[in-house]
Order: C-alpha cells, then structure tokens, then sequence
C-alpha cells in the first residue's frame, strides 16, 4: 500500500486539503528541525480523529500524534507513515469552575481563559507552549503545579480507535508520566476542575512567572524547551552548567548561555545537530558527576 493509497482512502472522511503528503516537519516543531511525513493530517472533528487513528491500525499503518511540537525532536529522515495533529481540534469552553478543552488547545491558553474567568490552579501553565494532548501524555507542569492537580476526566482514543473516558485515578500520572503515553492512547479532550480566586492574586502570580520564564529560559531561540528530566536529588540544568557546556554544542545546536537546561537552534542546526549535543550532554555529565540524564523530550522517525 502506497502514501497515495493511504492518502485516498482518508479523503473518503477527511477534507482532501488536511492531508498533505511529504509535508515538512519543520513547520509544525518549536526546533524548527526534522524531515517530512510520508502523509500528514489534519483531522477537524474528533469523529475524523477516531477514523484515522482507526485506519492506520486496520492497515497497519505506522501512527505518530503531533501535538505542538513542543517537546519533540524529529530527526533529518523525516517519519514514515501517518503523522496526525489535533491541532484543529482546540475548542476551549467554562462551565462554573469546570474547564472543558480539545486536545489540540494550547495549555497556556487553557491557562489564560481560567484566570480571565477568576479561576485558581491553573496559574502554572501560563507559558507552558504545548498542547492540551501532549500535556496530559507527560503530566506537564512548571513551578510547583501538575495537571494531575486539576485533572478531572479525559477523554482518549485507544490505538485502535475506540473513545474512552478514564478518571483521575485511571490516568497513572507521574512526574513526566501517564498511562496515556504508556499504552499509546490519543487525547480528545480534558475537563479541568478548578476553584474560584481572587483576581488580584491570579493576576499577580501569572505576571510573576511570566517575567521569571521570559528572564531566565532562552525564548528568542527555537527550542524543544527542558531536553532532561530532573534526575532524583539533582537539578538538570545545574548539572549541565557545572559541567561547562553552556554555548557548547555540535553544528547549529547549542546549550543555552542563558538556562542550561535548554538546547537551542542557533540558526542552520539539523535534527542531527540537536541529537549530537544532547548526547555529548549526556556523556559529559555523566563522566563528572556519574548522572545519568533522561530525556524529557521525544526523538521519533529516521536518520537521514
């Protein structure tokens, strides 16, 4: 079966202009970095969603989801197979102190809708740039506060297409984890369930880790954001800059001079570039403080 065939049995469901065949996917990551998808999708509705999802497992088909691109690396060979974004399922509603979002809205707006609603709990993901998918896959969070804090229900596709709704409980979120990235499930939606605050004090605490992340995280630069986990009594950064290698890296990839825990993409970098410096991030480390680094992000398809 060929990509035009997968491409013509999806048009029977899906507007033939949200798929795109060898579609560069460098447009759609904060990297700026990575090769083509064999065919990419862009599914509106969540019924088109289960349908593709549905699809590549009845054929066989390799499947990633592309939330924003924000905590993934795509390498310079690019993906075979489907890739698919739920970038245009984004519908964000408020109901009381409930928040009901698609998988595809972004976190930080997600964020920003609470607060304007006088909602607390929320404040932490104010420059969170994901997606609400990819946040529920890696139980996203920032200075001191999880989605596993405000989570209530989530609403997934299993990886053969079926919908389910799993509880908090049901979930398994842990640091950076979740059953969702666990068994491969797909997120349509989440419901938040928030309290009601002061308006002042949100207001406050978002302006408050807003100057922090602009102050210290190197946004100017197109990044994957934090590359490592926090290692079990460490911080990851610290290890790295102890380490000497801030503005060390390998071609156009290079460790931020301004939060070491970044690798940025000074200009001209390849995906291979940008593996090549978290690896000799990793070995350095290693060697000096016997620690050993765990990707935070994603690497997914092939080399070049």
């Amino acid at each position: 079966m060929t990509i035009n065939k997968w491409a013509e049995d999806l048009a029977q469901v899906i507007n033939s202009n949200n798929i795109r065949l060898n579609e560069s996917l460098k447009n759609y990551t904060m990297t700026k970095l990575g090769g083509n998808a064999d065919v990419f999708v862009l599914p509106d509705t969540e019924e088109e969603a289960a349908f593709v999802v549905h699809y590549a497992y009845q054929n066989n088909v390799p499947l990633l989801m592309l939330g924003n691109g924000s905590n993934m690396v795509v390498r310079d060979g690019g993906v075979r197979g489907i890739v698919v974004s739920f970038s245009n399922l984004n519908e964000i509603k408020v109901d009381g102190n409930e928040i009901y979002a698609q998988s595809g809205a972004l976190i930080k707006d997600v964020s920003k809708l609470a607060a304007e609603h006088s909602l607390t709990g929320f404040e932490f993901a104010c420059g969170i740039p994901g997606s609400v998918g990819g946040a529920m896959a890696m139980n996203a969070g920032a200075y001191g506060g999880e989605i596993k804090d405000i989570i209530h229900l989530c609403t997934v596709l299993t990886p053969e297409g079926e919908r389910k709704v799993l509880t908090k409980d049901e979930l398994e979120l842990d640091y950076r984890k979740s059953v969702i990235s666990k068994k491969g499930y797909f997120v349509l939606s989440s419901q938040f369930v928030l309290e009601k605050g002061d308006q002042l004090e949100i207001d406050a605490k978002i302006a408050d880790l807003t100057y922090k992340r602009e102050s210290k995280q190197p946004l100017e630069y197109p990044s994957a954001g934090s590359v490592f986990k926090r290692p079990p009594g460490y911080f990851a950064g610290k290890l790295i800059q102890d380490s000497g290698l801030q503005g060390k890296g390998v071609g156009g990839a290079e460790v931020s001079t301004k939060h070491a825990g970044f690798i940025i993409n000074k200009g001209g970098a390849t995906a291979t570039d940008y593996i090549e410096t978290i690896k000799m991030v990793q070995r350095v480390v290693k060697e000096k403080f016997n620690v050993d680094l765990e990707l935070e992000v994603k690497i997914v398809g092939e080399d070049q």
